[in-house]
């Protein structure tokens, strides 16, 4: 099935699997996602403010509607622990019908 509806995955990531799961149940509870999966401890390796930096984090993978992108967004700016904080989306570019319609049901 295709992505008629206009589907995404959010990514951000967290140092504490606590704020992964406070930002999986705001979304959540506020029908801003279908489902968020928590993935973790990764290992990040980055340039922040010219240095070399290595972190752990849990990675949140938010299912959501391009749609609804904005909001999410702003959920993520006023709540996320980092100054500047992961949001990136990339679409679902297929997906079986059931899944797609279970997670219409739901956001």
């Amino acid at each position: 099935m295709g992505n008629k509806a206009g589907y995404i995955l959010v990514y951000t990531t967290v140092a504490k699997r606590s704020d992964a799961e406070k930002i999986a149940e705001f979304l959540d509870g506020k029908k801003l996602s279908a489902c968020t999966q928590i993935v973790g401890p990764i290992t990040s390796v980055c340039r922040w403010r010219g240095k070399l930096e290595k972190s752990k984090e849990w990675l949140c993978g938010i299912k959501t509607k391009i749609a609804l992108y904005k909001n999410v967004e702003k959920v993520l700016k006023a709540i996320h622990p980092y100054e500047l904080p992961e949001i990136v989306a990339i679409p679902i570019i297929k997906g079986s019908r059931e899944y797609l319609e279970w997670m219409e049901g739901e956001i």
